[in-house]
């Protein structure tokens, strides 16, 4: 039944990740075997209607998963749930709104790297003070509601809720294909933030790019076009866009199968930052530093290099749009097979 599957997907969310799958499968079994029950006196199958009062009455997701949580001590298996829960919030909308604030400072002033790195190595700080603050909160309730237990019942409760508002259910991973789990996403979210500050970085110091090339091509004649800083900030705009949309799945707990849109979206903004030094005024990516002195010895080495690596831009270009029209495609072939299932229903 797919309310029940709704169902079981978001109690898996918030179930210890080492025992996932042996829970719901337990669950499932138990809850399957209620439902013919029911289904047995009735004489009848349940209608949705009836689905949702029994799944109401069973509880909220976090409410069930709760019950399969370790047991916790300074903050109860009642209230622990709702704990993390908002725990992950203020560490992912901490995080987002601190690369905002560090970003803008960078637009406002000189860029530093110098400030960044100070910027990044006070992280663990400020997430040390926000997790500190919420389970300083989360104790207080967990001590109300133990020891005032008549005084706090609203704060004990879980909120009123509608199986109806359950997330509809995501797409299962291709076979012996590992499905994305919690801690991958986190993951992913925190060094998209490290590469976002790398980045960020490297201006000031090329070194934690290109290592000990930075020596050789500052004995170079050769030198970056202007074009390349648009690119640069281009780069550093679609890290910024697509860290956001990470951040967004990790909230919306969306993480397994983040969006078709988005995912089109993330390789469409891909494409920019090529598109930028494909449009270079006559294709000059390099130009010498010294060019009234050194043009007639490396004349022919600086066009061969611009020609290269503009044909080399343009192939990698060539394959996203193709990749990219590959994408759009296959979405709208789904869309059309699965109208066309419904209309065939």
């Amino acid at each position: 039944m797919d309310l029940l599957d709704r169902y079981l997907q978001a109690v898996k969310k918030h179930l210890p990740w080492q025992r996932q799958d042996d829970i719901v499968a337990e669950l499932r079994a138990n809850l399957e075997s209620q439902l013919e029950d029911k289904e047995a006196a009735l004489g009848r199958p349940l209608t949705t209607a009836e689905v949702e009062a029994w799944l109401k009455e069973i509880g909220p997701p976090m409410q069930v998963a709760a019950r399969y949580q370790p047991q916790q001590y300074l903050i109860g298996p009642a209230v622990f749930p709702t704990y993390w829960y908002v725990m992950r919030l203020a560490f992912t909308w901490c995080l987002i709104i601190y690369s905002i604030v560090t970003v803008v400072q960078v637009f406002a002033g000189p860029l530093s790297g110098t400030a960044l790195l100070e910027a990044f190595l006070r992280v663990p700080a400020v997430l040390m003070t926000t997790a500190a603050w919420v389970t300083l909160v989360f104790a207080v309730i967990e001590f109300g509601t133990t020891h005032y237990p008549g005084k706090c019942q609203l704060i004990a409760k879980y909120p009123e809720w509608s199986p109806a508002t359950l997330p509809p259910l995501e797409k299962r991973p291709a076979p012996g294909k590992r499905p994305r789990t919690y801690a991958h996403a986190v993951g992913e979210v925190v060094f998209g933030f490290l590469f976002l500050f790398w980045l960020l970085l490297i201006p000031e110091h090329p070194f934690l790019l290109l290592g000990p090339v930075v020596v050789y091509l500052r004995a170079s004649p050769f030198q970056l076009a202007p074009v390349w800083t648009p690119f640069f900030w281009c780069l550093v705009a679609v890290s910024v866009v697509q860290l956001g949309w990470r951040c967004e799945n990790l909230l919306r707990a969306r993480w397994q199968q983040p969006p078709a849109l988005q995912q089109l979206m993330v390789s469409a903004l891909g494409l920019i930052p090529p598109l930028v030094l494909l449009n270079a005024p006559d294709h000059v990516l390099f130009t010498l530093k010294r060019p009234a002195l050194d043009l007639a010895r490396y004349g022919a080495t600086l066009y061969s290099m611009n020609k290269l690596t503009w044909l080399g831009l343009l192939a990698v270009c060539a394959i996203g749009a193709v990749n990219l029209t590959w994408r759009i495609g296959r979405i709208g072939l789904d869309a059309y097979r699965r109208r066309a299932a419904g209309v065939a229903k």
